[in-house]
């Protein structure tokens, strides 16, 4: 083959490969529109149910303590962003951030005040992504955008999600038609019926607009939810029927056996977490009972009492130098604790990053 026609024959090669990474430059964008809109669609039909985990709680829904909880409130929306996977180095840069913005008066130590300021702020957080959260899950369940949605309407859509055919839910349900679903399904439609009214505020009228569809799906945006909330875990604790809770009826050991060892020292962590918590932080008078009152402020996730009282629990864990403040060198020590995530060899350059 002659130099031109070898010339002539790369120079071929090389336009159909620029056209072939062209079309596919230009198709790319529409296809992840598309993906996005798919996987957008598909949270929606997700998040129509009222979350398991509310971030920013000391207590689950179920009654368990929140284990993430101080790193929810210590690293709000940042949360993610630390994983055991993460490059420690990288981790570490974060959190000295984290403790420049903390540092409010930039003495280069952080009081109970500052702590405190910063954990409201990164409760705020987790409210807010809520709010923003809640407004994709009211217009999945809110089909003709009237701004209310009724107990029916969400009704279909939450038993759509199940794997039943929305249409034919909807058909029967208009017709008073016996939808035929499993035990388990009733139950939890019953449950869900008892906190949809809860969230419909007074006039009641059976409808709920966003903002109290925001309540529905998070007790703690509303103070008669955190109420409702407070209710159902006395309901599911307490074992004499007083509506309120004994130091015995809060460390109770969850409905199970134990078969083994690992299982007996996971039960006794139940125990000794949970009866720390309850003498030192929800008992608020110190007389071994604790009623709705006392359960209900303790939930608050805006209450600046806990928030303060949060605060010097956090710094205690890790204040090695007895000065009731938090310094560089102690935060990064202590990193599991307050990011989830241990970083190694905490210490080296920390001054020269700083």
């Amino acid at each position: 083959m002659s130099v031109l026609s070898q010339v002539w024959c790369r120079s071929l090669l090389l336009c159909s490969l620029l056209c072939s990474a062209l079309i596919q430059l230009h198709a790319r964008p529409a296809n992840m529109s598309a993906l996005r809109e798919k996987n957008a669609n598909t949270k929606d039909d997700n998040e129509i149910l009222p979350p398991d985990h509310l971030n920013g709680l000391k207590m689950e829904m179920d009654g368990h303590l929140n284990k993430d909880f101080h790193q929810e409130v210590f690293l709000g929306k940042e949360m993610e962003e630390f994983d055991e996977d993460s490059e420690p180095r990288r981790n570490r840069k974060k959190l000295i951030d984290i403790f420049t913005k903390v540092d409010f008066n930039e003495d280069k130590s952080v009081s109970a005040k500052e702590m405190q300021r910063w954990i409201m702020e990164k409760t705020e957080e987790h409210f807010q992504e809520a709010v923003r959260e809640n407004k994709l899950s009211f217009r999945a369940v809110d089909p003709d955008r009237d701004g209310h949605v009724t107990w029916d309407e969400y009704r279909v859509k939450f038993l759509a999600s199940k794997g039943l055919n929305e249409k034919e839910v909807a058909e029967k349900i208009k017709n008073n038609e016996d939808l035929k679903v499993d035990e388990e399904t009733q139950e939890v439609l019953e449950s869900l019926k008892d906190r949809w009214f809860q969230a419909d505020s007074p006039p009641a009228d059976q409808l709920l607009n966003e903002e109290e569809f925001l309540s529905f799906l998070h007790p703690e945006h509303s103070r008669g939810m955190l109420k409702y909330m407070v209710k159902e875990i006395v309901r599911d604790l307490d074992q004499d029927g007083d509506t309120k809770l004994t130091l015995s009826e809060f460390i109770s050991l969850p409905v199970g056996t134990v078969e083994n060892q690992q299982a007996q020292d996971i039960d006794d962590d139940w125990v000794r977490e949970r009866k720390k918590e309850f003498l030192e932080v929800i008992d608020a008078d110190g007389n071994a009972i604790v009623t709705m009152e006392e359960l209900e402020e303790y939930m608050d996730p805006m209450n600046e009492y806990n928030a303060l009282n949060e605060a010097k629990q956090m710094i205690a864990v890790a204040d090695e130098n007895q000065n009731q403040n938090l310094e560089l060198e102690e935060i990064l020590k202590y990193s599991e604790y307050f990011t989830g995530s241990k970083l190694m060899d905490y210490a080296r350059n920390v001054h020269e990053e700083f």
